[in-house]
């Protein structure tokens, strides 16, 4: 049997053959690689076909991705960048430390780059690693992103033969404002693996009918589906990699032997992908541009934002498949690493959907397989269907202070800001735009992720992200800032908070401050969040040899926390970088003073 998009992914590799524009990979041959100190870059309409239908996309140089930006750490670099699009644009350099008034946020830290203006960045870069740009608004989803590779001045820690990136991100056919106007009319509208009568009858067998009807009346009562793992999917997203559908087949080559690096990018809007290289082990070097002590793995989870550097090392003269499936299975990327254009490797079945758990939910598991530890935001305990009591919904910024904005609590040496999950249900009881409090969060850094924990492969945890060397601030941390990420998933509602970005106070930092941040997440979904301008030092157990990072990745009902050095005074984004929560109210401004 086709499906209607194994055969529109057909038709995208006829369009190769036949010269119509895709992807930077496919439009010349291998993506465009720009070196030196001076660079200009130019986003502008491109009429692209991806699936079988003409449609335009934003481009970067007339490719997508953009042209791979090759710097040398300790440069000054320039970019002039021109907009030829009809609205205002920018560009972000996620990951990278620079001034503020270079970080490319508009509305935040320049007013953006207006259509028919060119705006010039210049700052040192004072890091090395794998790093992206891309657009900061809807245009990152029709093409505005690329990558960026720096090489140490001090020379790579890790030998290796060849070198590719390799950047994975979501086309869709529908324009970024159908896609949203979609999922507020109705939250689950690309979800096709909703729950159905036959695996009602699936689980009945597998389960007992009577622990099958109380899982759905529970999940019933709380207006949520454990199917509901990404808000766009496959329904309308074709995946690529390299700018390339899974029928195009990138490929990048190798002699048997060698060691082949490669550098994955989550460019995806939506997407969180699930890698890896059937028959081809991948020894992990460096996750958002920071070297790590090198650990083997089969397969490892990427948030959009996130960057990680593999090396591979295949030993026998045939093709391998880069196999990377979407979190919710409804869809992949795929290339092929191969010592000869023009070879392919089978692509594997895609893993079995996965379900949401009571502990995505920050719920209590207790000999029963759930506990009571959890609460919804209308104050019922959700075991107890509709009775409970709901409280009357409080002024969301009444009660407490924004994180860092107002008077603290001491714990010790360090000055807590923000609530306790107990105080954020007493005051988002009510709030429309929280669903759902988790009042058992637990470190889950240990776990790989849903889907991923127990298949029997050897699969990256965020415990064995572990650096070299020490951290370069050894001080504790003299603030604690406890932020909570909360939505509603039914009305398609995300915030920090239970407050939007539009209505919140910034988080202030003084400059040079120590701070901890802990996050909660209230949700059902993963968040990748994503901090500009400093650090985040990720608290995975490994003491001062904990892992930098600039995009954390924080699962349904996880609490974990970081450190920050509020080394660069400026304005900064503090975000989902989901695109769509983020323009819907998962940001915050992180001002230090």
């Amino acid at each position: 049997m086709v499906t209607r998009r194994q055969f529109v992914q057909g038709l995208t590799a006829s369009a190769a053959l036949a010269g119509m524009p895709l992807g930077a990979a496919l439009a010349g041959g291998a993506p465009q690689v720009l070196t030196g100190t001076d660079f200009k870059l130019e986003l502008a309409p491109m009429p692209v076909n991806i699936t079988g239908r003409p449609r335009t996309a934003t481009a970067i140089n007339g490719t997508i991705p953009g042209p791979i930006l090759r710097w040398r750490e300790g440069d000054t670099v320039t970019l002039a960048v021109t907009n030829r699009l009809p609205f205002t644009s920018s560009i972000h350099w996620h990951g990278i430390r620079l001034p503020t008034g270079m970080d490319g946020v508009p509305g935040l830290s320049f007013k953006g780059i207006a259509a028919g203006e060119t705006f010039t960045y210049r700052f040192r870069v004072p890091q090395s690693g794998t790093y992206w740009y891309h657009a900061h608004g809807p245009e990152e989803q029709t093409g505005v992103y690329g990558s960026i590779v720096i090489d140490p001045k001090g020379g790579f820690a890790q030998r290796f033969d060849r070198d590719y990136v390799v950047v994975l991100s979501d086309w869709s056919d529908e324009t970024p404002t159908q896609i949203i106007s979609n999922l507020k009319f109705q939250s689950d509208y690309y979800n096709y693996g909703r729950r159905t009568v036959g695996t009602f009858v699936d689980d009945t067998k597998r389960e007992g009918l009577g622990p099958t009807v109380s899982d759905r009346l529970l999940w019933g009562n709380m207006r949520m589906a454990p199917t509901d793992i990404l808000d766009v999917t496959g329904a309308t997203y074709t995946y690529l990699l390299n700018g390339a559908p899974p029928a195009a087949n990138w490929t990048a080559l190798f002699k048997p032997g060698e060691r082949v690096r490669l550098r994955f990018i989550d460019a995806g809007t939506m997407s969180i992908f699930d890698i890896r290289i059937p028959g081809l082990p991948m020894t992990v070097i460096q996750t958002d541009g920071n070297d790590i002590i090198p650990v083997t793995a089969d397969e490892f989870r990427i948030g959009p934002g996130e960057t990680y550097d593999v090396i591979v090392e295949p030993r026998d003269a045939r093709a391998y498949t880069i196999f990377v499936q979407s979190q919710d299975r409804s869809g992949f990327a795929r290339g092929t690493l191969a010592p000869r254009a023009g070879m392919a490797a089978e692509i594997p079945p895609m893993d079995p959907r996965p379900l949401r758990t009571m502990a995505d939910m920050g719920m209590q598991h207790g000999p029963g397989g759930h506990g009571s530890a959890s609460t919804s935001a209308t104050g019922n305990d959700p075991h107890a269907g509709n009775g409970g009591a709901a409280q009357s919904a409080p002024d969301p910024h009444a009660g407490h202070a924004m994180p860092g904005s107002g008077p603290a609590a001491m714990t010790g040496s360090i000055a807590v800001v923000g609530m306790t999950p107990e105080q954020a249900a007493a005051r988002l009881s009510g709030n429309v735009a929280v669903d759902n409090i988790a009042m058992a969060p637990m470190n889950r850094l240990g776990e790989a992720g849903g889907g991923l924990d127990g298949n029997g492969r050897r699969v990256l945890r965020y415990t064995d992200l572990r650096r070299p060397i020490p951290a370069n601030d050894p001080r504790p941390p003299t603030k604690e800032i406890i932020v909570h990420l909360t939505g509603n998933m039914e009305r398609f509602m995300w915030s920090i908070d239970g407050i939007k970005f539009s209505q919140a106070a910034p988080i202030v930092l003084q400059r040079n401050e120590r701070v901890r941040f802990t996050i909660i997440n209230d949700t059902m979904m993963d968040h990748p969040m994503h901090l500009h301008g400093v650090w985040s030092e990720l608290e995975n157990g490994q003491g001062e040899h904990r892992p930098y990072k600039h995009t954390i990745l924080v699962k349904p009902g996880e609490r974990l926390s970081y450190l920050v050095t509020a080394d660069e005074p400026g304005r900064w984004a503090f975000h989902c970088h989901l695109l769509y929560h983020m323009e819907l109210g998962m940001m915050r401004e992180v001002r230090i003073l």
